[in-house]
């Protein structure tokens, strides 16, 4: 009987190490795993952009030049080549702009450098650095220009080619 007694009250205890063990949690038994790849790519389009400053001469006084400075802003894709172009204006030609007031007419010219001795039209290749590129742009009206009084304007459109 002690026998009989013995496996009575370590039965239940027996059974209930049994369930135990099959409700252990996972992290008891070793884990598997699997991997994938995946390709991720992305292309890269040229692109520029450009901004300018205006360029005011202030009051002229025909018996002296006068003179200012604007700056043109290039951004480009890093490596990317381009050249930086200054039109002609709404009259004239890029070597003998104009500013207008009415029919009257200002000449005045864009240079690339502060002696006003080499027009500014179109500068050379440059490649773009992934910065701003800042070029300056020196302009002249010339004496001796004698013409009615007012307030004269003009607009250089500058275009970037890349």
């Amino acid at each position: 009987m002690k026998i009989l007694n013995t496996l009575k009250s370590t039965l239940p205890a027996a059974a209930l190490a049994c369930l135990a063990l099959g409700i252990a949690p996972t992290s008891a038994f070793a884990a598997t795993t699997a991997t994938a790849s995946m390709a991720v790519s992305a292309s890269v389009q040229a692109t520029c952009i450009v901004s300018a400053t205006a360029m005011a001469f202030g009051n002229y006084v025909s018996t002296a030049a006068s003179t200012s400075t604007s700056s043109v802003s290039v951004t480009c894709t890093n490596s990317t080549p381009y050249t930086l172009g200054l039109d002609a204006g709404l009259t004239g030609t890029v070597t003998a702009r104009q500013m207008k007031n009415g029919a009257a007419v200002l000449n005045y010219g864009l240079f690339t450098n502060a002696t006003w001795t080499t027009n500014f039209a179109t500068l050379a290749s440059v490649n773009g650095t992934g910065s701003a590129v800042v070029t300056q742009v020196y302009g002249q009206i010339p004496a001796g220009q004698y013409v009615t009084p007012g307030t004269f304007t003009d607009t250089i459109t500058a275009t970037v080619t890349y």
